[in-house]
């Protein structure tokens, strides 16, 4: 009931974000990201649910400070009142409080046990936070492990990325993490230095990277797409350069570029972004056949 409660505040929340579906942040952006997983849409919904109370007690003492201001000013109340004891305000400002918090801490909890009871892992990754970049290690039957690194201008023709809407400054980086759209994703998360933190908007996930210490999370993405995330640790001087992409494509995609990637991690990346501009084609190609 709760999760469907909160899908629904989600999809509220999210009208006016438009039809395309955001995978970075966007300019003026004022609230969250569009959900790709069912954890962040019930992180939105949860917002606009506890928004009906944070408005409503906003005005409530705003009023009141400007009610109070206004009829017991010294010059509109030369004598004050001596009154310093009221039972009915006393009884009420003590119980309203108390079913508020009541009102928010359970769907709180609600959420919180949803993010922390994954469903069986299908893949395993672990990423390890580096001064200033990140590695990944895929727990499968051949060993893959890849470093991610921001993309410099200079580099763009280098990767084929010279689209600076879909790889966006300082967000870009060489080497996505991919995985398959519906399956459960484990992820591990250390460091091998300071401290760090791994934070993806549009999965509702942000999970510290601590030297010497495993820490777990998981997300399931239920849209294709590029995401985009970053550390979210003051971790050093190039902080601000340590962004984090995930790439969630179809799982014939993803088993292709993983049998690719554990040879040449580069050339699978390049195989897979043709697959995917050419789905892309095709899909207008018959959109514009329709019409």
């Amino acid at each position: 009931m709760t999760n469907k409660l909160f899908a629904g505040l989600a999809a509220f929340a999210s009208l006016g974000a438009g039809s395309a579906y955001a995978a970075q942040p966007v300019d003026w952006q004022m609230g969250l990201q569009p959900a790709a997983t069912e954890i962040m849409a019930q992180i939105r919904g949860f917002e606009a649910y506890t928004l009906w109370f944070i408005v409503p007690i906003t005005l409530f003492v705003l009023g009141l400070l400007v009610y109070v201001m206004v009829k017991f000013r010294a010059s509109a109340n030369p004598t004050p009142s001596r009154t310093s004891h009221n039972t009915a305000i006393e009884v009420v400002w003590t119980l309203g409080p108390v079913v508020i918090l009541l009102a928010i801490a359970v769907p709180s909890f609600n959420l919180l046990t949803a993010q922390y009871s994954p469903p069986p892992a299908d893949i395993t990754i672990k990423a390890t936070g580096y001064q200033w970049y990140w590695g990944y290690e895929y727990q499968t039957e051949n060993e893959l492990s890849f470093d991610q690194l921001m993309l410099r201008e200079s580099e763009r023709a280098d990767y084929a990325k010279e689209d600076v809407a879909a790889y966006p400054r300082l967000l870009a980086v060489d080497n996505e993490v991919v995985v398959p759209v519906g399956q459960t994703v484990r992820l591990l998360v250390t460091a091998a230095d300071v401290l760090h933190a791994f934070a993806m908007p549009a999965f509702g996930i942000k999970m510290d990277a601590v030297p010497g210490r495993l820490n777990e999370t998981w997300f399931k993405a239920d849209v294709e797409g590029l995401y985009y995330g970053q550390c979210s640790e003051l971790c050093g001087k190039d902080h601000a350069y340590m962004p984090i992409a995930v790439r969630v494509v179809s799982q014939d995609q993803y088993e292709t570029w993983l049998a690719a990637a554990v040879d040449d991690i580069e050339a699978a990346n390049r195989n897979l972004m043709a697959a995917i501009e050419t789905g892309e084609k095709s899909v207008d190609v018959a959109a514009n056949a329709k019409n």
